[in-house]
Order: C-alpha cells, then sequence, then structure tokens
C-alpha cells in the first residue's frame, strides 16, 4: 500500500511543495494575459532566450551568470515587444527567427570545448534543487506580480480589447505593454531553473487555455487558470514522486490532460 504522506518527510520535497505554490498562481495568473495577447510566441521565445543569456554572463565573465541571464531576458523582452508593435503579418516569423538566432548563438558558446552538459540541467529544470533562498526571491516576486495585477490589470485588459479605445481613455498602452513584457522575463527567468526552457512556455499557456474552454467570464477566467495551474502543479510534484521522474514534465502532463480534458467539454457543450 502506498504512503501517500511519505513525501512529506524530507525537506528538499517541502521546499518543492511550497515552491510550487508560489510559481503556479504566477503563471496561472500571467497565462491569461499572454493568451489574450496572443503572445505564445513572445514567451517561448523568451524562455529559450535563458541559454543565450548565460552564455552573454560567460563571455563577459560575470561572476554569476544567472544575474546576465535575468538582464539578458529584460532587453530581450523590450526588443520583442517592439517587434510586436509593428503588427505586420509577419510579426511571428521575425518573433521565431529572432529567437531561433539567439538560442543558436547560446548553444555555439555553451557547447565550446564540450561544456554544454553543466547546463542541460536548464532544459527540463529541476524543481527540487530549489533553496530557501531562492523561495524568498520567488515570494517577492510573487508580491510584485500580485500588486501590478491588482493596480494595472484593468488598463492591461483594455488595451487587450481595443488599444486605441484605451488611448482615448488616456491608458499608457505603450507603458503597461513593456511593464508586463519585464514582468513575464523575471518570473520567467527566475522559474527556468526549476521548471525548464522546453516546458515552461507549457505551464504559462496551457492553464489559462483550459479556463478559456469554461470561463464565462473575466473572475473565472482568472480563478480556474490560477486553480488549473496549482493543481497541475501539486498532482505533478507528487506523481513525479512516487513515479520517479522529471517534475517539470509531468506537470505539463497533468496540465495537458485537464487542457484535454476541458476542450472536449466545451465541444460537447457547444453541440
Amino acid at each position: 500500500m502506498i504512503d501517500w504522506t511519505s513525501w512529506m518527510d524530507y525537506g528538499f520535497m517541502r521546499t518543492a511543495f511550497l515552491a510550487v505554490l508560489i510559481i503556479t498562481p504566477l503563471f496561472g495568473l500571467l497565462g491569461t494575459m499572454i493568451v489574450n495577447k496572443k503572445m505564445a510566441y513572445f514567451s517561448d521565445a523568451l524562455g529559450h532566450s535563458a541559454l543565450t543569456g548565460i552564455a552573454v554572463g560567460i563571455v563577459f565573465g560575470a561572476a554569476e551568470p544567472s544575474t546576465a541571464m535575468v538582464v539578458f531576458a529584460v532587453v530581450f523582452a523590450v526588443l520583442l515587444n517592439r517587434i510586436g508593435e509593428t503588427n505586420t503579418a509577419s510579426t511571428d516569423t521575425v518573433i521565431s527567427v529572432f529567437s531561433s538566432c539567439s538560442v543558436a548563438i547560446g548553444l555555439a558558446i555553451l557547447s565550446k570545448g564540450g561544456n554544454f552538459n553543466r547546463y542541460a540541467g536548464l532544459l527540463v529544470g529541476d524543481i527540487l534543487s530549489i533553496t530557501n533562498r531562492e523561495i524568498a526571491y520567488l515570494a517577492a516576486v510573487f508580491l510584485v506580480t500580485v500588486v501590478f495585477w491588482l493596480l494595472g490589470f484593468n488598463a492591461l485588459n483594455a488595451s487587450c480589447i481595443h488599444r486605441t479605445l484605451a488611448r482615448s481613455k488616456r491608458i499608457p498602452v505603450r507603458l503597461m505593454d513593456y511593464l508586463f513584457a519585464v514582468l513575464v522575463a523575471l518570473i520567467v527567468m527566475l522559474s527556468i531553473k526549476w521548471v525548464g526552457i522546453l516546458i515552461i512556455n507549457a505551464l504559462l499557456i496551457l492553464p489559462a487555455a483550459s479556463s478559456r474552454n469554461l470561463a464565462d467570464n473575466m473572475r473565472e477566467y482568472h480563478l480556474f487558470s490560477v486553480i488549473f495551474s496549482v493543481f497541475s502543479g501539486i498532482v505533478g510534484l507528487l506523481v513525479s514522486y512516487y513515479t520517479n521522474t522529471a517534475t517539470g514534465p509531468m506537470i505539463v502532463i497533468i496540465a495537458s490532460v485537464i487542457y484535454f480534458s476541458t476542450f472536449f467539454y466545451q465541444m460537447r457543450s457547444g453541440e
């Protein structure tokens, strides 16, 4: 018989559980706006830029490559946001090419001398390695995000629905777009070590996409997204513990199951 409470005996599991409770609501909240603003390409490119940020830090001899990764991500987010403002039919293509080029440069630098194995763990992440100090950083970002959301959500949502109308109401549309892009960049970079480059975009998109299949209004949209995100995180963490598999991919699998369940439920309800 499986002891479903045995994971609580391990300090690293308790710490990882706390990290999940902080990270997943952030993804649930931000994901709703990312889906609304059709920024899936943006967040995916941002996640992949982590390797390039580390590579830039190494080239310039940074004592802590993670700091260079965050700085590069902020600059990268601003550039991607600027590209998105062009409103051309090829915006997604330009962002994809920009991202691919950036990742290729990062991989080339990090693989020099056969040293890429040192950074391979970033691809899938390892939330079980998170420390109390890093959780404190996440908690600080969590508070900043909540404050930003309370103060700026209406402005962000208005600009998402109708940018011209938002400007007529004297909403600083461009400023809000850039602040949101920078916030996403910070959260993605602070989480990527534990979530993984290959799957972090899925954790941003899937809960919000699932919520969109069910929600009838904006309040439900946010609530369901956060619930789905937290549920996926907790269940994925516990399933990975008992099956001895990577936590990040397992969370994405749970989130994917939720998405397809809500998708088919929506289809049946619409018949």
